[in-house]
Order: structure tokens, then C-alpha cells, then sequence
């Protein structure tokens, strides 16, 4: 399970590789797609990318341009279809509070009944 930080650099480098299964970015490009720039910094982005990385979500190779460090991600099948698990997730969640809402619901249900059956 990822954390909320590398969730958000995990959809930043999908967002960033443009529906390809490679790319070639910086840290700072990174940051520039994050949505709230104050809460993240470029140590952390890197911790988050090795951290993808080692949890397989791509391949990385690590490179400088211009003196400034470069990563060339190749995303595997877990990082291709984050977007999809993630909204899979989000419909598992909303399934199981409906479920719950439906049984709270039978069960006063069954428990006006059996008042009304007993008299009471």
C-alpha cells in the first residue's frame, strides 16, 4: 500500500510519461506537476522514487543532463494500471458502505416488523 506522498509522485510520473510506458524527467519536473508544491521537496521526491522503484512499479535508471539528475522510467504492468486499482479501490469502498447502509437498514427493518408481530 502506498502512502499518501508516494501516491501523489506515483500519479505525477503517470501523468508525466503521457500514456507511454517510458519517460525521461527531473525532480524538478516532478515537482512542477505536484499539485501542492509546499508540501514536497525534492529529497522526498527522490526517497519517493526509489521507494516506486523498489516496490516495482518501474524500472529506473538514474542519469545527469546538464548537472542535473535525471531518471528514466520504464513503468511495469503495477505502474501502468495504477490510475485503474486506485478508482478499482475507490468503487470496492463505496460497494461495501452501501452494503453495510443496506444491512443497518433490513435489520430495522426486521426489527419494526417483529414489534409489530409481537404486539409491542
Amino acid at each position: 500500500m502506498l502512502s499518501k506522498y508516494e501516491s501523489r509522485v506515483m500519479k505525477a510520473v503517470c501523468s508525466l510519461c503521457d500514456g507511454t510506458d517510458g519517460c525521461l524527467v527531473s525532480t524538478a519536473e516532478i515537482l512542477s506537476v505536484l499539485p501542492d508544491a509546499k508540501k514536497f521537496n525534492a529529497e522526498g521526491v527522490d526517497r519517493a522514487i526509489s521507494d516506486l522503484h523498489d516496490d516495482g512499479y518501474f524500472d529506473l535508471i538514474t542519469s545527469s543532463r546538464a548537472g542535473e539528475k535525471m531518471y528514466v522510467i520504464t513503468l511495469k504492468d503495477s505502474g501502468l494500471h495504477f490510475g485503474r486499482e486506485k478508482r478499482q479501490r475507490a468503487k470496492d469502498v463505496a460497494y461495501k458502505i452501501c452494503l453495510g447502509f443496506i444491512g443497518a437498514l433490513a435489520t430495522f427493518v426486521f426489527g419494526l416488523i417483529l414489534k409489530a408481530v409481537s404486539g409491542g
